[in-house]
């Protein structure tokens, strides 16, 4: 089973650290079911393990704070749904890649159930649309920008942390940082996108491709040997 759980008010996230990291454990010693947990934070910067000094532009903008996940910084804010995933991945194949890759599939059929055309590209970061209407990049290829990032960590195959989706943020509180360390690319929403929709309406899409694209979990695989290193932290993508 999947607790969905959904947080009204805005939530701390030093709150949201402990939260997840309690569950996490206790999913690990099979005493409570995995759980998808949707929610804001108020205004504020997340540091991961390979975030640069000089991508925090105002560092005194709002707090900021070291997020323990691969990637650099990031954003989050009212009008951003954060999904946290609290997945146990070593009973879904014990494939770390395969299950960043589902989480990217997961973001791109939800943003097509609105219409939008997510797409990833090799080493760069997040889940991107096209802006056509938008002068070319430097570099001379069409404009996009970024409207989803993704960034998980694993504790005993567990995973936590996870996604987020700009819905409607104020696009200009990404301006303090460098998003995950991408100069030349901008940041959008599905609202500034033009498109009329809710917070209730990301998560009713959320849900309803959560179990296509995650796929059910398998038998659980074998206790690792004495000694095996524990998986990576994964980068967001």
């Amino acid at each position: 089973m999947v607790e969905w759980i959904t947080s009204p008010r805005p939530v701390d996230y030093e709150e949201a650290l402990r939260v997840m990291e309690d569950r996490v454990d206790r999913i690990a010693q099979g005493t409570a079911d995995e759980a998808i947990w949707l929610l804001e934070h108020p205004p504020l910067y997340t540091a991961g393990s390979s975030a640069r000094p000089a991508d925090l532009v105002d560092p005194d903008r709002f707090p900021v704070f070291e997020a323990r996940r691969g990637g650099q910084y990031t954003y989050h804010g009212p009008g951003q749904r954060v999904v946290y995933v609290m997945l146990d991945v070593g009973s879904r194949g014990r494939d770390v890649r395969r299950f960043v890759r589902q989480l990217e599939a997961w973001v791109i059929e939800t943003l097509a159930r609105f219409g939008v055309t997510g797409h990833l590209h090799p080493g760069r970061v997040g889940v991107w649309v096209n802006r056509p209407e938008r002068p070319a990049a430097p570099d001379g290829s069409p404009a996009e920008e970024k409207i989803a990032a993704i960034g998980i960590r694993l504790r005993r195959w567990i995973s936590f942390h996870g996604i987020s989706i700009n819905v409607e943020p104020d696009l200009e509180h990404f301006s303090g940082i460098v998003p995950c360390g991408i100069a030349d690319r901008g940041v959008t929403s599905l609202v500034d996108l033009g498109l009329p929709v809710t917070m209730e309406d990301l998560d009713l899409a959320l849900r309803a491709n959560f179990d296509r694209t995650m796929g059910p979990r398998a038998a659980p695989a074998p206790a690792a040997a004495s000694g095996t290193a524990p998986p990576p932290d994964p980068a967001p993508r």
